[in-house]
């Protein structure tokens, strides 16, 4: 096996218990999927993955609402640019594979996947790629509605400057700050705020930030009109990084998209607003299953891809 071609061990967990008998691997693997919450077996299944330097936490409050509300199956994923990430994730190249591992990860196939900022895009990306290859990636894993929230997103490769690179290395620090506070509230103080935000921006480093851009720089050759299975795009009206205004344009682009832009919040919106998203989620995830009820044997292992 050369350098380029790796065997990516994935570990699925159920409520944080052991390793479920057909999963292989551990903390350490690169991806991480761990069930939340048992759910009704008749909604579906929901898969979450998240964005840059964030974990699977970043879903807690979401997830919760599901569970009090009798929800769906909910599991989520932590993926190789997580918060304690694998070392040396973002020298290793091309990420994109690795969302086949979550995908696959998820026992009988997540109905619908949800997913924030960079792993909204990732997602995205790997799904573009199935389909220029003539492939149905819905069918193959199973899903059957995505719901993409504070993506990023841009129509024409024109639309990309000098300054948008800019804005989007500035705005790294203040970003990873705005996650902080929404997470901890006033138990971090602004200064500390700013400061461990600055600690994670340099360990992410330019590798890490460069798979993020590199990604988003490849937008306006997603074949969005591939994508056939319904989509939510939700953004937050004062989201200073991922623009709402990328959001709406993304869910033009789609075949089948409802927009939904949230009011007084930023990018973390399944925090900030955490009741109105679970509220939509749920919506969302109940029309899927009606449509296209759930079943089968799903996706299966082995968890190899080749670089």
């Amino acid at each position: 096996m050369s350098a380029g071609d790796r065997l990516v061990r994935g570990l699925a967990q159920e409520d944080g218990g052991p390793a479920e008998a057909s999963a292989r691997g551990d903390k350490e693997s690169p991806v991480v999927v761990t069930r939340r919450a048992p759910g009704d077996p008749g909604r579906g299944r929901v898969l979450f993955l998240h964005g840059l330097s964030n974990s699977s936490s970043v879903w807690d409050a979401c997830v919760e609402h599901g569970r009090r509300a009798g929800g769906p199956e909910m599991w989520a994923a932590d993926l190789p640019w997580r918060g304690r990430s694998v070392a040396g994730w973002s020298a290793r190249g091309d990420l994109v594979p690795y969302l086949g591992d979550a995908l696959r990860a998820v026992p009988g196939g997540a109905t619908v996947v949800v997913a924030h900022s960079m792993g909204a895009n990732v997602l995205m990306e790997f799904l573009g790629r199935r389909i220029e290859e003539g492939l149905d990636p819905f069918t193959e894993f199973g899903v059957h509605g995505l719901v993409l929230v504070a993506p990023f997103y841009r129509r024409t490769a024109e639309e990309f400057d000098w300054a948008s690179l800019a804005h989007s290395v500035d705005n790294m620090a203040p970003l990873i700050a705005e996650g902080i506070r929404v997470h901890a509230g006033d138990r971090v103080p602004r200064a500390a705020r700013h400061h461990l935000a600055e600690r994670i921006r340099d360990w992410v480093g330019p590798y890490g930030w460069m798979r993020f851009f590199e990604i988003y720089l490849r937008t306006p050759a997603l074949r969005l009109g591939g994508f056939t299975v319904p989509c939510l795009v939700l953004a937050g009206a004062d989201d200073f990084a991922a623009p709402p205004a990328e959001g709406r344009a993304l869910a033009d682009g789609l075949p089948d998209a409802e927009f939904h832009l949230l009011p007084d919040c930023g990018h973390f919106l399944m925090i900030e607003r955490a009741r109105q998203f679970a509220a939509l989620l749920d919506r969302f995830v109940s029309t899927c299953s009606a449509v296209r009820p759930h079943g089968g044997p799903g996706p299966g292992f082995p968890w190899e891809h080749v670089r």
